[in-house]
């Protein structure tokens, strides 16, 4: 069994849908009645107390049905009783009511009362819903709402199956039972009084009672209308009436008037009904029963005391005369005439005669249908009576008795009415007598009365020729005004439709009427201004009186000729009336009373619209004939006032009509004004000519109106509303300008100038705002009429009858307020201190804020609330204390509750609203998202229920316990009720949510409460709404862009949820576990704090899988298939929408102006943010445009031109809304797929650890985001967004190869584990390869999108050139791996599979290479710096891949190499490298010289000789860039400003190195000449470049090693790579480099390296080892230079320095054979060290399972790689770690060796040439020592001690082992020992 608000929510949405219900609802409808109608069958019927029940509740433990047992407190006890004696309920049930109301609102913390309260609301509530769902299944029997007929009979069975139960029976009773003063009804006297309804509310029990006696009595006058009433539920009717009519005796309340009215139509609609539905072979229900017609007929004639219960007793003696009526009609006509007939006969006599005797028709005219209760009762029920009524009447005046009975009474009317009445005051109270006269006459009433029923329900005259018949009759012989006024205004309700206007014109146009038509009006209008001019052109005479039945009757034609021309076919009613002077010539004579006036300008008022000329003839006749004021000083220079205007507006004001407290002149006066001001085009004028207008209604009618008398409230409101539309016409119409501001600001200290000042300088506009900014009359007024706050207004407007005048009047005060807030703003800053903005004009009085913004709680008209939230949308933005003075006011609450109803009430609406500025709830969560931001505390945070008292980010939400909006917005998005017509509202929720998450205050707890499992909000809707499918584009495209707006903000949410959750937080992780297993894939998802066996056996096999299997697509493939469609076409193509050219054009010219969205441009930005075209505005500029180009158009000559403009136009219309749509759509499908790139970016980049087949995963998004972004169908935008998902995978499966992976004990790893490489298979490759080409060749391409394109090219070559880790050297594996058997093979396996990836890359890449190298080529050379940068990288990778120079042969064909020199050499950089475009040119230089440079190591010599040949140094050489980097570029420590160093080292990096590696690479050339061709080519050019650039290689030698970075250490290499090729060539050393290099020898030879290296390999920080590797690759360098010098050039060392010889300062400091002794010592320590560190890591390696957990923290901690490991990785990961990290400083501890074992060879043999040559025997240097130190010097001493450190050092370098060190020593031990021999002789020497 469903519950009741479940019944009401599916037959709401199956019926009040705004399209016919789906078969799954119809079944799901059906399903759900079926199993409600016990419940409908016993309508609130309810189980009564029990003791044994009691007695349960008291022991405190009950058991509920379906649930364990529930323990109880004293508390929940003594509510329960209370519970139970109070709605006269079980006690058990009342215990489920409290766990009910606890799961709805959360009770704890609550008070005992609030609790009672909340539970009885909660009752209440469901016997609502099930009243309500009884109420529209009979609606929708009743009523036609377009429902499939089949549904509707199904429905009808079921009611019908009720009725016939008892539920009528069960209705009747209710209706008495609920009013009875009972537990089971109003309630006991100690019975709770208030209840806390759904929105937590407190609301008396009586009003809700009432109001379900209401809905009760509505439901009994439909189910008459589905099953025929019994005799008895008849009279059990007629005695309800009696009791409910006997019960108004002095009342007012409307609700019990309308209770009343429901029981007496139901009487009304049974026997009407019963009658009609009498067919031939089918007679009446109630006439079967002669009896029951007896009976009741004594009973229904018999009479009574009191009048009102006698007055309803009139209406059912009608309603079943009529019955009678309709039932002999039909024996009659079946020729069935019984003794039964002729009783009915005496029967109806006898009713009518009552009837008429009591004027029935007066009743019903005074007490029901001219009551506010029948006006305000529910608008369906309100047709239903009146088409009663209508058949009713129908029925009276067809049968000939009642006929006669009608002519009786016409002929008794004619004769007690006097034809003739002076009228000489024309007030109310002279007509008091006559009043009570004229209620006495039934045939008036009844004219009356017939008017009242088809003035609501017009549409009911069509085909009646029953009433028409009647009106023929009536309209003749009247020989009094009162019966003629009567059938006047029957005539008038008559014209209420096209139809009837027509008829109405004709008939008194024509004959059918002696003394009744137009011509009498005209007539006497006319004869009354002949009287008037005679008297005024006679001296002395006076003014006749005007008749008042001649007033009379001419307001009533006058009224008739509105009707007419109100409602009359616009052709045709042109035609009608060709003068209309008259109706203007009695205005301005002052016996004219002013009722008839106020009728001659509403008539006149009609004529307006009928045509723009006739609008300016009623200009020019007002000027003529109506008062002065009207027309004013500015209104034309053709006013001639006449002489007998003695008297103007102001004077019939406030003397003629203010005397008789009535203000008809006026009124009309304001309205007519009002509809000619409307339809004025032109405002150039700014309202000058209007000024007087303003001034009288400002001065004289708007601001004395609260202090005058009135006698008719009615006309009061009216007066007002008038007024109202005159000020919101001004403020909507004319704008404010700088002169404005200008001449208002020259003069603020004066408040009376704009009151002295002459009306020309006065702007109706600007005296308004004047008025509003000082807190002046017009504020005061209207907010005096605001000021008696929603409930007044609400409560006059359900009782009075000018409840809705009172309620335009609300509408226009808020709408004026609003347009005064639009205003000020521009004015106050020039217009202070006098004039202030509007909200510090109202801040002055917290109370009339309070009141603005309470009006949103005015649920009668959407419009008074939709600008009440308006205005607190703008208070929101300008006043910063705004939450404080509401709760100071005590009004936040009351808001609280009503923003939350109000966004309940349009969540359960039906009806699609089309204008979403017109939509409640879009503009509450406009209000809430609009307010995040700002500072706190704001709106949101006070709508949304955060803690206020508290800090905003330490709230704990709770939705439930307080009734907000965040309450109702978690119930809307959870249950996504109504999508076709709450679209807007779950689009903009899911964002509201988004943005609170966003928002740094409320993220938290808004987190917090989304996360919870109460509500799994971030998965439970991505079945819902995520991976549904879209509506269709030609069905419902708005509900389609709708839906993919929610579909981004939920996946943002997501997003936001996986980025920002606290993984320490375990609801967080729970949440964010449960998003990557709904997105994923359940099975992926592992939050285990411990590795498990599966999981990393999964993740070392998921990617070998990859390509091979197949598995379930996932949802977040199924999401990214949502917005895999073609986008709608958004192009402005006007000539395929219209034919003429000419049209096309002007569109054109329209839209292409390039101006911001604004008031009055045609272009408007959405609430979504999408740039749209305005269509009105659209509209009239094209209008405007139109008649500028050609002014005849609208002249009935251009009728045919004018057709064809409005052809056009619509047609423009019409695209320019499917352009709007489908730009809205096409901005959608982006933004969905925005967010899914967000939350698979997010996932890929903070979430991957914690998903398994990671490698699979990433490979499906990336294959899936390059097929999408290749695809024909999707668009540029959504290409670049694919893209950028692509490149995040393709990143992260980078990172994925090298993760540590799993073998079979989860504890241990191997050298195998090094090696195991989580790479996609081959195929998997080639497929992602493919795809790539193909989006990269995609049709609609740009450069932004190919950048993004190339750099995931760039990623894919990187992922498939490296298959063992980087981080771990191949030598070091290799020596791993000797030690296992086979493993070798792994390493084979592994470089065959990657010859083949590379293989098949290239065949791939060449099949498009052409279209690549066209598109790379173009945008290498045309392209942006950015793109010219990543192009020639692209090229760098092709180069890269390249087989049989293919690629090469391209690129010198087309000419790209030479263009890429021509680059180097023309660039420049004008600003000297400082700016943003600059540094990109800088990036370009830097990636050609890497293309250059890559040519030359892939393709060796022949690439750098192809290099030479095309003039590569030349064209370096020429390169302006270089010589200014070297201004100043090494100078960077000396540099005050240190930020100056980064720009520099970067140029650096981008410029001099890679020009110094280009160089350093074409000498390699130099090695393939001869030594003694001095000429040769290549030597020469290089040496010239050196030269060249002097400078530049002088600073980077003169560099300190010592403090060198590593980018300078390169340099440095580089250029003492470059001269020790080429300088030895240069004979002469002008330029000093050879003493510069002998200088870095001298100075890095003698320096203690050893102290530069750590002693303990596990302290050896990654940057120390690269210097100390960086410093004996420039030890090496140097030594090759200088072992080419001593073995080509037989240059000659000797042992020490000899002296310094002052005279020479140029002479070389060459090295010495002493330092480099000392250099083969630090090298040989070096050596031994690391050979040492190297065997010690490798045994490390080896036995790496073998150490405890502290052991291997202790190696991570050394390493100082604690950043790689958290606390909950286990011990495997951790050994893994450890394992790498020795793997890599032994990687480094092989290349030191690899590079100190040639440095030595050429340390040794430099000292070995010196030794065999002899060059360092005394004899050589003995002149030079002898000199130096006499003859007593020792030659051999030196020699002796140079042998005594070499051969130490040997002996060590002997002991050196290929097991240590790694590589073969025979020939290197062969040259140790060789030195070792000969050092020993010459020690011996």
């Amino acid at each position: 069994m469903v519950s009741p608000k479940q019944l009401l929510s599916i037959i709401e949405s199956s019926l009040l849908g705004p399209s016919p219900p789906t078969p799954a609802q119809w079944v799901e409808l059906t399903h759900a009645i079926r199993s409600s109608l016990s419940s409908l069958q016993s309508l609130l019927s309810f189980p009564p107390p029990k003791p044994s029940d009691r007695a349960q509740v008291k022991s405190k433990e009950v058991r509920l049905p379906d649930s364990p047992p529930i323990s109880l407190d004293d508390q929940d006890v003594q509510i329960s009783l209370k519970l139970s004696d109070d709605l006269h309920l079980n006690e058990i049930d009342c215990v489920r009511l409290l766990v009910s109301a606890n799961q709805e609102w959360g009770l704890m913390g609550r008070e005992p009362l609030e609790i009672l309260r909340l539970a009885e609301g909660l009752w209440y509530t469901e016997r609502r819903d099930l009243i309500t769902a009884l109420y529209t299944l009979l609606r929708a029997v009743v009523l036609d709402q377009g429902l499939e007929t089949d549904l509707v009979a199904d429905i009808q069975k079921y009611l019908e199956d009720l009725i016939n139960a008892g539920l009528r029976q069960r209705l009747i009773s209710l209706v008495k039972e609920l009013n009875r003063e009972e537990p089971a009804g109003l309630g006991g006297p100690l019975a709770e009084r208030y209840v806390l309804d759904s929105r937590g509310a407190l609301v008396e029990r009586r009003a809700v009672v009432f109001r379900e006696r209401l809905i009760l009595g509505h439901c009994l006058v439909l189910s008459v209308l589905v099953v025929r009433t019994s005799p008895n539920d008849v009279k059990d009717l007629f005695s309800t009436i009696k009791d409910c009519a006997a019960e108004l005796n002095g009342s007012s309340d409307t609700i019990k008037y309308q209770i009343t009215f429901s029981i007496l139509f139901s009487l009304v609609i049974a026997f009407i009904s019963d009658a009609l539905g009498t067919v031939p072979d089918k007679a009446s229900v109630l006439c079967r029963d002669a009896t029951f017609r007896r009976e009741f007929q004594e009973i229904v004639i018999a009479s009574g005391n009191d009048p009102i219960v006698e007055g309803f007793v009139d209406v059912v003696r009608l309603a079943w005369t009529a019955h009678l009526m309709l039932v002999q009609d039909g024996t009659i006509a079946a020729e069935t005439v019984s003794s039964a007939s002729s009783n009915d006969l005496g029967y109806i006599c006898s009713c009518l005669d009552v009837i008429f005797s009591n004027n029935v028709f007066q009743f019903l005219l005074d007490k029901a249908l001219q009551t506010a209760a029948y006006q305000n009762d529910d608008e369906d029920m309100i047709y239903v009576y009146n088409a009663y009524l209508h058949k009713m009447i129908t029925c009276f005046l067809s049968h000939p008795v009642a006929r006669d009975k009608v002519k009786e009474a016409k002929e008794k009317a004619m004769s007690v009415l006097s034809p003739y009445r002076m009228a000489g005051s024309h007030d109310n109270n002279s007509n008091s007598q006559k009043a009570v006269e004229l209620g006495s006459q039934p045939f008036v009433s009844l004219l009356e009365f017939v008017s009242e029923v088809y003035q609501k329900e017009p549409e009911l005259l069509s085909g009646n020729d029953v009433l028409w018949t009647f009106v023929n009759f009536a309209g003749e012989d009247h020989t009094n005004f009162q019966t003629l006024v009567a059938f006047l205004k029957m005539l008038g309700t008559l014209a209420s439709s096209p139809e009837g206007a027509a008829k109405v014109f004709e008939l008194l146009q024509g004959k059918t009427f002696r003394s009744v038509g137009w011509s009498t009006l005209f007539d006497c209008l006319s004869i009354y201004e002949e009287k008037f001019k005679q008297a005024l052109q006679t001296p002395g005479a006076i003014l006749p009186e005007f008749q008042e039945g001649d007033a009379k009757a001419l307001v009533a034609y006058l009224n008739v000729l509105q009707k007419v021309m109100q409602n009359g076919n616009p052709v045709e009613r042109k035609n009608w009336f060709p003068d209309i002077e008259p109706l203007f010539k009695l205005l301005s004579y002052e016996n004219v009373p002013p009722y008839l006036k106020g009728a001659l300008r509403n008539a006149i008022a009609t004529f307006i619209k009928v045509s723009p000329a006739l609008k300016d003839t009623i200009w020019s006749y007002l000027e003529q004939y109506d008062l002065p004021v009207v027309v004013g000083p500015n209104l034309g220079n053709n006013a001639q006032p006449m002489a007998s205007q003695i008297y103007d507006m102001r004077f019939e004001l406030n003397e003629i009509e203010a005397r008789r407290e009535q203000y008809p002149s006026t009124i009309s006066f304001l309205n007519l004004l009002n509809t000619l001001i409307a339809e004025e085009s032109d405002v150039s004028d700014r309202g000058r000519r209007f000024i007087g207008i303003f001034r009288f209604i400002y001065d004289h009618v708007f601001g004395p109106f609260p202090q005058r008398a009135y006698a008719d409230p009615c006309e009061k409101w009216q007066l007002v509303v008038a007024c109202l539309q005159h000020f919101q016409m001004i403020l909507s119409m004319y704008d404010i300008r700088d002169v404005d501001i200008d001449n208002a600001g020259d003069r603020p200290q004066l408040s009376s100038v704009a009151q002295s000042a002459p009306l020309q300088m006065q702007l109706p506009v600007v005296e308004l705002l004047k008025d509003f900014m000082s807190g002046k009359t017009i504020f005061r007024n209207i907010m005096g009429i605001l000021l008696p706050g929603v409930n007044a207004i609400i409560n006059e407007r359900t009782n009075q009858i000018y409840g809705q005048l009172l309620e335009k009047a609300v509408e226009l005060s808020l709408e004026i307020i609003i347009l005064v807030f639009e205003k000020d703003v521009l004015l106050s800053d020039f217009w202070r201190p006098l004039y202030q903005p509007l909200d510090v004009i109202l801040a002055q009085d917290h109370n009339q804020i309070v009141a603005l913004l309470e009006y949103v709680r005015y649920d009668f008209q959407p419009h008074i609330q939709k600008h009440s939230i308006k205005i607190m949308s703008i208070l929101s933005s300008r006043m910063v204390g705004l939450i404080q003075l509401l709760l100071k006011s005590n009004a936040a609450s009351c808001l609280i509750e009503d923003y939350a109803a109000c966004l309940e009430s349009v969540s359960v609406e039906s009806q699609i609203i089309e204008n979403s500025n017109d939509d409640l709830g879009v503009l509450i969560m406009q209000l809430l998202i609009e307010n995040i931001s700002r500072p706190a505390p704001n709106i949101t945070h006070l709508l949304l229920k955060f803690d206020l008292d508290t800090s905003i980010e330490r709230t704990i939400l709770q939705p439930k316990f307080h009734y907000s909006c965040l309450k109702v917005i978690l119930d809307i998005l959870d249950k996504l009720f109504k999508p076709d017509v709450n679209a807007l509202l779950h689009e903009f929720g899911f964002q509201l949510l988004y943005e609170l998450c966003l928002d740094p205050l409320t993220s938290g707890p808004t987190m917090d409460l989304l996360s919870n499992k109460k509500y799994q909000f971030f998965v439970k809707h991505m079945d819902t709404i995520g991976i549904a499918p879209l509506p269709k584009r030609n069905i419902n495209q708005a509900l389609r862009i709708s839906s993919l707006h929610q579909r981004a903000w939920l996946l943002k949410l997501l997003a936001v949820e996986l980025h920002a959750g606290d993984m320490a937080n375990s609801t967080h992780q729970d949440a964010c576990q449960s998003i990557l297993g709904h997105i994923f894939g359940p099975d992926v998802v592992n939050f285990a704090t411990d590795y498990s066996i599966n999981h990393t056996n999964s993740v070392q096999n998921s990617a070998a899988n990859v390509g091979t299997r197949t598995i379930g697509k996932s949802k977040v493939l199924e999401l990214l298939e949502v917005v895999q469609f073609r986008s709608p076409d958004t192009t402005m193509k006007y000539s395929q929408v219209v034919s003429n050219t000419k049209y096309d054009f002007l569109a054109e010219d329209i839209l292409g102006n390039p101006t911001t969205s604004g008031k009055n441009d045609v272009y408007y930005y959405s609430e979504r943010g999408d740039r749209l075209i305005d269509l009105t505005t659209f509209r009239d500029k094209l209008w405007q445009k139109f008649n500028f180009i050609n002014p005849q158009l609208s002249s009935f000559s251009g009728e045919v031109e004018l057709n064809d403009v409005r052809e056009a136009i619509q047609q423009l219309l019409r695209w320019g809304w499917k352009y709007n749509k489908n730009l809205e759509e096409q901005a959608s499908q982006l933004h969905m797929l925005i967010s899914w790139s967000q939350v698979v970016e997010v996932s890929a980049s903070r979430r991957l650890s914690h998903l398994e087949n990671r490698a699979e995963i990433l490979f499906q998004l990336l294959d899936a985001s390059l097929t999408a972004s290749a695809s024909p169908d999707c668009s540029l935008k959504m290409a670049v967004t694919l893209c950028q998902v692509a490149l995040t995978c393709m990143a992260k499966l980078r990172d994925e190869r090298f993760l540590c992976p799993g073998g079979l004990n989860s504890d241990s790893v191997t050298c195998l584990d090094i090696i195991t490489v989580k790479q996609l298979s081959n195929g998997a490759c080639h497929s992602i390869l493919f795809k790539l080409i193909v989006a990269i060749l995609r049709h609609e391409s740009s450069e932004a999108l190919r950048r993004r394109q190339y750099a995931l090219l760039l990623s894919y070559f990187q992922y498939c050139l490296h298959m063992l880790d980087l981080d771990v050297p191949t030598a070091v594996l290799r020596l791993l791996l000797d030690e296992h058997d086979g493993e070798d093979l792994d390493l084979l396996k592994i470089d065959k599979e990657q010859a083949e990836l590379a293989q098949a890359n290239f065949s791939i890449i060449r099949k498009e290479a052409q279209a690549i190298l066209d598109l790379v080529i173009k945008d290498a050379t045309q392209g942006s710096e950015s793109g010219k940068t990543i192009s020639l990288y692209v090229l760098d990778a092709l180069i890269c891949i390249d087989h049989e120079r293919f690629f090469l042969n391209q690129l010198q064909s087309r000419g790209f190499l030479r263009s890429c020199l021509m680059n180097i050499s023309n660039i420049s950089l004008q600003d000297g490298g400082r700016s943003l475009d600059s540094l990109q040119r800088t990036c370009t230089l830097e990636a050609d010289l890497a293309l250059l440079l890559r040519i030359s190591h892939k393709y060796g010599k022949s690439g750098a000789q192809i290099l030479f040949s095309m003039g590569a140094l030349e064209h370096i050489a020429s390169c302006k860039v270089v010589n200014i980097q070297v201004k100043g570029s090494f100078q960077r420590f000396e540099t005050k400003l240190r930020r100056d160093a980064a720009v520099n080292i970067d140029k650096q990096r981008t410029i001099i190195a890679p020009i110094l590696r280009l160089v350093f690479s074409l000498t390699s050339l130099v090695d393939t000449s001869d030594f003694f061709e001095v000429k040769n080519k290549i030597v020469r050019e290089v040496i010239d470049f050196v030269k060249g650039h002097q400078l530049l290689f002088d600073q980077i030698i003169q560099e300190d090693v010592s403090e060198a970075d590593e980018l300078t250490m390169e340099q440095i290499n580089l250029v003492v790579g470059i001269l020790s090729k080429v300088w030895p060539y240069e004979e002469n050393d002008e330029y000093g480099f050879v003493q510069g290099l002998f200088g870095m020898m001298r100075a890095l030879f003698s320096h203690d390296l050893e102290s530069r290296t750590p002693t303990h390999p596990f302290q050896s920080l990654d940057k120390p080892r690269k210097t100390e590797l960086n410093i004996f690759r420039l030890c090496f360098s140097l030594s090759s230079y200088l072992y080419f010098l001593v073995t080509k050039k037989s240059l000659r060392l000797q042992v020490l320095d000899g002296p310094t010889d002052y005279q020479a300062p140029g002479r070389l400091q060459q090295p010495t054979l002493t330092l480099l002794v000392c250099l083969l010592n630090s090298v040989t320590t070096a050596l031994e060290r690391a050979a040492e560190e190297k065997s010690l890591l490798l045994n490390k390696i080896q036995d790496i399972n073998e150490l405890s957990r502290q052991e291997v923290d202790e190696i991570i901690n050394m390493c100082a790689r604690q950043d790689c490991v958290s606390s909950s990785d286990n011990i495997q990961r951790r050994r893994y770690i450890a394992m790498v990290e020795m793997c890599q400083v032994a990687g480094n501890r092989d290349q030191l060796i690899t590079l100190l074992l040639p440095l030595a060879e050429h340390v040794l043999n430099v000292i070995l040439i010196h030794f065999q040559d002899g060059s360092i025997t005394p004899g050589t240097i003995a002149e030079t020592k002898t000199i130096t130190y006499g003859e007593n010097f020792d030659y051999g001493q030196d020699i002796s001690a140079l042998c005594g450190e070499l051969i130490p050092t040997l002996e060590r370098l002997e002991l050196l082992s290929k097991d240590k060190v790694g590589h073969n020593l025979k020939v290197f031990h062969r040259l140790v020992s060789s030195l070792k021999d000969l050092g020993i002789q010459k020690l011996g020497v």
